[in-house]
């Protein structure tokens, strides 16, 4: 029988070791994950289908082959991305071997409710930063 104890060590240790692989982002990477997810956003507020599955990553276009596809998962899952009232964007960090990036962002949906988005960037063959993934988190309300 496992410890308890034993699995929470085990848990830690490897949350430790994957943080770890990050490094603070370099200023122009950071500036550049930053243009490509305003493009985005700018994209989708436009209803724009071919720019904002341009900057989608070749692993995020073989789950979904055609834009509008790929369209409509976004405005089912993510309507705080492809409808947002304002996003700030805030921390940004940079995997140790360079191949990616992930930058936070903040943006209130259109509903006024609050998320921070971690978007997930890998660097492509010709140097371009494409977007791979975005986990939302709804952010808690402001204690009265």
């Amino acid at each position: 029988m496992t410890h308890p104890f034993r699995f929470i060590f085990i848990l830690a240790a490897s949350l430790l070791a994957v943080l770890a692989a990050f490094a603070p982002a370099r200023a122009d990477d950071a500036a550049s994950a930053r243009d490509v997810i305003e493009s985005q956003i700018n994209a989708f507020l436009s209803d724009d289908m071919d720019a904002a599955y341009s900057f989608a990553a070749p692993a995020i276009k073989q789950l979904y082959p055609d834009q509008s596809r790929f369209f409509d998962m976004v405005k089912r899952g993510y309507e705080p991305v492809y409808r947002p009232g304002n996003f700030a964007f805030g921390r940004s960090k940079a995997a140790a071997d360079g191949a990616g990036i992930v930058q936070e962002v903040i943006i209130q949906g259109p509903d006024g409710q609050d998320w921070t988005a971690l978007y997930s960037l890998e660097r492509q063959p010709d140097g371009t930063l494409k977007i791979n993934g975005v986990q939302m988190f709804k952010s808690a309300a402001p204690q009265t």
